[in-house]
């Protein structure tokens, strides 16, 4: 580590990246997931030092003038557009980053294919498997490098419980427990935004926080081979925003529960769901094997949860609670001192600047990456709970 004149401790130097290529982004979507992904960009250049890449924000689109104009002035993009079409077709931009809502990813992502762009896509891939299955096999018949944006993959905790797991510290897995638990709906109240729309979202809990927990698990575990699914809408029709003093029905799930069995031998359970009191964002597992087990939680992100079943008995035999804060943890050498703790909105930067150096120096995406393959099969599984839940509960094989 370096130290300042204020005697400030820091893990990178602040340049302009030396002799590291630039790179072009064009933006689809400035609200949550185009702050985030903009953020993350930001940040590359000093943070992750050296970079990879230099990220050069040239162009965002938004379904809004003022509010893509602003975010643009915000976020310190070169310019912007109402019309995502532009931005594709800009010879300034090398990579697409589609931020926007479910219902923009298949026709822009496959436009920005077409016209040889390097893509990440925000999650769920598309709004049914169908969708991503077809952006998959084009993006790869066009040899350009594409990314799924399950950021989760990126948090240091669950990089190093993956490690863990490779280093037979847990022994074989047995039992996988995935949970994604949020509150924002428990008031009937809520507007019907658009992740309540099938046609717009594709999904709703299943799709939107349940391919986080899929996504993991096959990051973890290892493939499924069969699901048992239920999914259920407890509040079906809420105030429609766009017409004052009307409803209007609610087309997706609010939550699901599904039973799970992989090709290692391990079962599991998976359940996400928007009606979870006290629960803001908790995104969690658990794993068990045969010499110990790993727990995490998103809402303490810092922190992994690992027992070793070679802890000697006694009163205090249980989980440690790990910081995974130290230099030799994963990203923790471009981030702070030991407890200097780091939050959400770094896993994109550690995302992003993987998917760079991805792109300009042609190192695949996978296995650390999701890449559109990723995607697809997070999709199916997605579809095999919703089949199963429309068979009573029926076990669904996995195919992909």
């Amino acid at each position: 580590m370096s130290e300042d004149s204020g005697g400030f401790h820091s893990q990178a130097v602040v340049t302009d990246g030396g002799d590291a290529a630039e790179i072009g982004i064009g933006m689809l979507g400035y609200a949550f997931m185009g702050k985030a992904h903009s953020n993350g960009y930001k940040k590359i250049p000093y943070m992750m030092y050296p970079p990879p890449a230099i990220p050069v924000l040239q162009r965002i689109a938004g379904r809004s003038g003022d509010a893509v104009a602003e975010a643009a002035r915000r976020y310190g993009f070169a310019e912007h557009s109402t019309d995502w079409r532009e931005v594709i077709a800009d010879p300034k931009v090398d990579v697409i980053d589609n931020s926007g809502p479910n219902d923009l990813h298949y026709d822009a992502n496959m436009a920005a294919v077409e016209a040889g762009k390097h893509v990440v896509s925000e999650k769920p891939l598309g709004r049914n498997a169908a969708e991503s299955r077809a952006m998959w096999q084009a993006a790869e018949a066009a040899g350009i490098k594409h990314m799924t944006a399950f950021n989760y993959r990126f948090v240091p905790a669950v990089v190093l419980a993956r490690k863990l797991i490779e280093d037979d510290v847990v022994g074989e897995v047995r039992h996988f427990r995935g949970f994604y638990l949020q509150e924002w709906l428990v008031d009937p109240s809520a507007p019907r935004v658009w992740r309540l729309d099938k046609a717009q979202a594709g999904s709703g809990s299943l799709g939107d926080l349940g391919a986080h927990s899929i996504d993991l698990a096959r990051f973890l575990v290892g493939e499924p081979t069969s699901v048992n699914g239920k999914l259920k809408t407890f509040v079906e029709e809420r105030p429609d925003p766009d017409n004052p003093g009307q409803t209007a029905p609610v087309t997706v799930d609010d939550a699901y529960l599904a039973l799970v069995e992989f090709e290692g031998g391990a079962i599991g359970t998976l359940e996400a769901t928007r009606f979870a009191h006290g629960n803001k964002n908790g995104n969690m597992f658990e794993i068990n094997g045969s010499k110990g087990s790993i727990a995490f939680d998103i809402q303490r992100m810092n922190e992994l949860q690992v027992f070793s079943g070679s802890s000697e008995p006694g009163n205090a035999n249980g989980f440690t609670n790990v910081m995974v804060s130290e230099q030799y943890h994963p990203y923790w050498t471009n981030w702070w001192p030991q407890g200097h703790m780091i939050g959400w909105e770094h896993t994109f930067v550690h995302e992003l600047c993987h998917f760079l150096d991805c792109v300009a120096n042609d190192k695949p995406v996978a296995p650390w990456g999701a890449t559109f393959e990723d995607g697809y099969r997070a999709d199916v599984v997605c579809e095999a709970i919703a089949r199963s839940s429309e068979m009573d509960g029926a076990r669904v094989r996995i195919e992909y």
